[in-house]
């Protein structure tokens, strides 16, 4: 059986992995074991962070909505089971958008939500 050689196989391996290395710091970019370490290790954080994004983001929703709500003289926690008693079925990311952007409206709905306690 003939001797199988990986030149052309290797070579497409490597190019595959420094073009994902691009814009790394020094020899993360330029040599193929470290930039293949630095890549396996950069995906693990692109999956980790996809994740924790969305923490954060509810995190600072519930920030900007609690502010909002001590300007109308309610906590958060008696706005948020207002909302559900009430029927409104608002998520946070609007609500945040809202007492951001939308005072007036964001009052209104404060207004309904204190009705329904």
């Amino acid at each position: 059986m003939p001797r199988v050689r990986t030149g052309s196989v290797r070579r497409r391996r490597h190019k595959k992995i420094l073009k994902l290395a691009k814009g790394f710091y020094s020899g993360r970019r330029k040599h193929f074991r470290k930039a293949k370490e630095q890549i396996e290790r950069s995906l693990v954080y692109a999956f980790r962070d996809r994740k924790q994004k969305k923490r954060e983001f509810r995190k600072l929703w519930i920030i900007r909505i609690n502010a909002a709500c001590r300007l109308n003289d309610i906590s958060y926690s008696r706005f948020i089971n207002g909302l559900k008693k009430s029927g409104i079925e608002l998520d946070r990311k609007i609500l945040a958008d809202m007492a951001m952007n939308d005072a007036a409206a964001f009052s209104a709905v404060v207004a309904q939500a204190k009705a329904a306690l």
